[in-house]
């Protein structure tokens, strides 16, 4: 018998090549010859193969996986759904959060413009008052001037200059 170059083919050559401690007259002695368990950690892979049964339990198993796989997918490409509607749903929050903020902002600059506008009115009120009171007050200080010179006037001329100064003469 020649070595075969598979691996399946490899184990046949060297069970029938290696002869067995056990009698040769039970096929069960020579496949498991230790407790019925056999020895070689290949012989389970290579019967699973060499097995019709086992190859549609393979092909099975190949399905479950492609499953399994296909199940995954659908999982993942679940959860990127949810995560992109949580993602929209999170900006369109923050676009009304800023919209909201911006509208505040906007309501302040009307209510700083109103009251700007009138603190200027009420400033140029007191502005024009101011003059007023100014032209007013240099009015009046002219009156009094005047006022002050008639009454010098009148005490020069006044026929009782002698009482101009509070004294009083002694006659």
């Amino acid at each position: 018998m020649q070595p075969q170059t598979d691996v399946f083919g490899l184990l046949d050559y060297i069970n029938s090549s290696i002869p067995s401690p056990y009698p040769s007259h039970s096929p069960v002695s020579s496949l498991y010859p230790i407790n019925g368990q056999n020895p070689n950690p290949f012989y389970e892979f290579q019967s699973a193969t060499n097995n019709p049964q086992s190859m549609s339990l393979s092909s099975n198993s190949t399905s479950d996986e492609a499953e399994e796989q296909h199940t995954d997918k659908n999982i993942i490409n679940e959860r990127k759904q949810r995560r992109m509607i949580s993602n929209r749903e999170s900006a369109r929050r923050s676009r009304m959060r800023k919209q909201r903020h911006l509208d505040e902002l906007w309501s302040q600059v009307m209510w700083f413009r109103v009251e700007n506008h009138q603190l200027l009115d009420k400033l140029n009120k007191l502005s024009e008052s101011h003059e007023k009171v100014l032209q007013e007050n240099v009015q009046l200080k002219e009156e009094t001037s005047e006022l002050k010179q008639v009454i010098s006037d009148m005490k020069i001329q006044s026929p009782f200059s002698c009482f101009r100064d509070g004294i009083i003469p002694i006659e």
